[in-house]
Parts: structure tokens; C-alpha cells; sequence
């Protein structure tokens, strides 16, 4: 598809660089609109908004990757056993995962208080690591999962936080409730 000028001249399509500077820039564009709107009296939090990511800890450890979850999924705490299993699987997984979480730390003072799909999106062109460190991060907390196939290690199941926006009115499937693949077979009184 290409755009036309006033002067009816074609103009090429946005390339793949020039997109992600684009998204880029809004994203910086909207964490400084967030930011200034905090610091001339306007209550992010009455906005839905969370204020910047200013007072993360220090380093890669444990107190920094729960900072670091809770900032990127928006939840205000994690059950600590889960958090130290999520936080080990994930380390004994990648040896560069204490620095990416240090580094998301640092970014995310800088770019302030932003979705995580978004966070994925800015950080996939320039630092690719720490792109992919926020999707095992996500994924983690929200499918229970850790690693690759065919080196998938489960870390949560009932307590994934996919469960969590539907858990009153479903209850978590934990159980087969008859014999391997009973839903294929036609009902004895049909």
C-alpha cells in the first residue's frame, strides 16, 4: 500500500526500521505525557494510570523481578513461594536473567509506567534479550510455564493468573472427569 501526496505522488510504505522508531517515539511521547501530567497535580491513579516506575530495587534478585512483575502485569503483590519459584525456574533457565531484569528495571524508570505488550513491542528492534525476558516474565505468571518445548517446566496451575479474571464463575479444571476422550463418544440415552 503506498500513501499519496497532495501532488498525487506515490511515496513508499513505512519500512520495518521506520515503524518501530515511530513506535518508539509514541511510546516515549505518552510515558512523558504520563509523567508531566503527575508532576503538575494531575492524580495518575485517578486515571488508571500508575506513576513512574522510580522506586524499583537495585540488581537482578528476587525484591527487583517481583517489583519487575508487578509493574509489568499491574498486580499489587504475588504469593512469595510462587514468586521464589517463578523467580528460580527462571534464572536456572536463562544465565543472563538477573542482568535483563536490572535492565528492565532501568528501562522502565525511563519510559515510565507502560502495558507490557507495549514494553515487547518497543523493546523488540533495539534489545531483542530483554524483549523476549518480559514474555518468559508474562508468561510465566500467567500460563504457570517456564522454558521451551520440549524443556517446559510448569511452575503454577491453579494459581496461574489466567484463572484469575474468570475464577467466580469457573472452577479451575484440575481433573479428568471420565475416561479419555468421553466427550467424543455419543450420549447412551441419545
Amino acid at each position: 500500500m503506498t500513501d499519496v501526496r497532495q501532488n498525487d505522488a506515490p511515496v513508499a510504505p513505512l519500512s520495518a526500521k521506520r515503524r518501530a522508531w515511530v513506535l518508539g517515539a509514541c511510546a516515549g511521547a505518552a510515558a512523558l505525557a504520563f509523567t508531566m501530567a503527575g508532576r503538575f497535580g494531575q492524580p495518575l491513579g485517578l486515571l488508571g494510570i500508575s506513576p513512574a516506575f522510580a522506586d524499583a530495587p537495585a540488581g537482578g534478585g528476587l525484591d527487583a523481578f517481583v517489583a519487575l512483575s508487578q509493574h509489568l502485569t499491574g498486580r499489587s503483590s504475588f504469593d512469595p513461594v510462587l514468586g521464589q519459584r517463578v523467580y528460580g525456574t527462571l534464572l536456572k533457565g536463562d544465565s543472563q536473567f538477573p542482568q535483563n531484569v536490572a535492565a528492565l528495571n532501568s528501562w522502565l524508570q525511563i519510559h515510565g509506567g507502560v502495558p507490557s505488550d507495549t514494553v515487547i513491542q518497543a523493546l523488540q528492534v533495539d534489545q531483542p534479550p530483554l524483549a523476549k525476558a518480559v514474555g518468559a516474565i508474562m508468561r510465566a505468571w500467567y500460563l504457570g510455564l517456564v522454558g521451551d518445548m520440549p524443556h517446559v517446566q510448569v511452575v503454577a496451575y491453579e494459581r496461574a493468573l489466567m484463572f484469575d479474571p474468570v475464577k467466580d464463575v469457573l472452577t479451575i479444571p484440575s481433573y479428568c472427569r471420565d475416561v479419555p476422550f468421553y466427550w467424543t463418544q455419543k450420549p447412551g440415552n441419545a
